[in-house]
């Protein structure tokens, strides 16, 4: 098993009971140091720094009690932030109406990047809007290579 299954794993089981969900574990390279991401969040989409603290003591305990990362690593546990990444059908799902910025594997109609209003999942495709060229397009779920909610800063 993989370190960031066996890490959402306990996470999951850290969490059961309590309002709080896993949005994702990401266990990376960054320049010369290894990161391992936890982001979590309450079903109403944010977090406070109290749970993410608790987490983060549990979770590192726990790391050092089962010792398997074979390298030094800095633990971050926090909020998936405003451009919160998309999992999942269940992520897809929730958050139909919302602007996104999904990338593909390969190109679709020539692009691999695309911007627009999420307008839900239905078997195995999310379907976007793209104001800017005012059409929808039809992405297969496996040929998503990663997805997210998308803001626009606007400065007034």
């Amino acid at each position: 098993m993989r370190t960031s299954e066996r890490v959402a794993k306990k996470v999951e089981s850290l969490v059961r009971g309590d309002e709080i969900e896993l949005v994702a574990v990401d266990f990376e390279k960054e320049g010369s140091e290894r990161v391992l991401r936890v982001f979590i969040e309450n079903q109403n989409g944010d977090i406070d720094h109290e749970d993410c603290a608790r987490i983060s003591k549990e979770l590192s305990l726990w790391l050092d009690e089962e010792d398997f990362i074979d390298e030094s690593y800095i633990l971050e546990v926090s909020s998936p932030g405003v451009e919160r990444p998309l999992r999942g059908r269940e992520d897809f799902q929730r958050f139909t109406g919302e602007k996104v910025y999904i990338k593909t594997y390969a190109p679709v109609r020539n692009k691999k990047e695309f911007t627009g209003e999420l307008k839900g999942i239905e078997d195995e495709t999310v379907t976007i809007y793209l104001s800017e060229e005012e059409q929808s397009v039809s992405l297969p779920l496996n040929a998503i290579a990663s997805a997210r909610l998308s803001v626009d800063f606007q400065l007034e």
